[in-house]
């Protein structure tokens, strides 16, 4: 009883932290936004001679800050602005400690959005280093050219990315026969890679499993016992 509690304990842990923490982090942004915000606001309306407003603006925060996070995706499409970053990211992660936190958050978000992905075509599984071993890779396109001309064999243009930064990685050509084409989407795929297979992909439950069976599968099991329980009785007695 007391090691079904503790498996349930930590399996509630497992399912209740991430989630509990996103939504603590973004209601205190939130929070946080609104009253920066709001103070900001109250300063302007002191400075034009009216009280101060001494209530809350539901939403605020979150006005904010989709603003600021489009403001700065404006900021770093332009030559400035992308200087401006890349200094800011060098002197991050000359921070110790905050910068494997910053540089893992930061690898996590150009897999997953990077407009590079959009050259993945399919996730693919093959054997490599070595017969016998498989690493999954993506499908970027059939490749052509002199490569292909060069070679017997039809062949597969595959990126294969790192652990757990998936944004370096090799340029491999697969024989089409070996390439094992897979179901789970380009962000699946990442996840499992990135986390180092420690994130599986959702799979679809090929058979529902019923109550019914459930009792069926019990009948099942009582009436074998029985009939062993009976069979060890009848050779006791031989």
């Amino acid at each position: 009883m007391i090691r079904k509690l503790k498996l349930y304990f930590i399996t509630g842990i497992l399912v209740v932290t991430p989630i509990a923490l996103t939504i603590f982090i973004f209601w205190k942004l939130f929070r946080g936004l609104d009253n920066v915000v709001l103070n900001l606001l109250n300063n302007i309306i002191v400075f034009l001679g009216f009280s101060p407003y001494h209530g809350r603006i539901p939403g605020l925060g979150i006005i904010v800050l989709v603003f600021v996070i489009i403001l700065a995706g404006i900021v770093a499409r332009n030559y400035m602005g992308r200087k401006l970053f890349k200094l800011g990211d060098w002197v991050v992660t000359k921070i110790p400690l905050i910068s494997k936190i910053y540089i893992a958050i930061r690898q996590i978000f150009e897999a997953i959005f990077s407009e590079k992905r959009e050259v993945f075509k399919q996730a693919v599984m093959f054997e490599y280093p070595r017969k016998g071993t498989y690493s999954i890779g993506f499908l970027t396109q059939d490749t052509r050219g002199e490569i292909q001309e060069k070679l017997d064999k039809d062949v597969l243009s595959v990126f294969l990315p790192t652990t757990p930064n998936p944004t370096s990685g090799y340029l491999i050509f697969v024989p089409k026969e070996e390439a094992i084409m897979l179901d789970m989407s380009i962000e699946d795929a990442l996840k499992l890679i990135i986390s180092g297979g420690a994130i599986a992909p959702n799979t679809p439950q090929t058979e529902e499993f019923s109550i019914d069976d459930l009792f069926a599968f019990r009948k099942k099991r009582k009436k074998k016992k029985l009939a062993k329980a009976l069979s060890a009785s009848h050779e006791k007695k031989n």
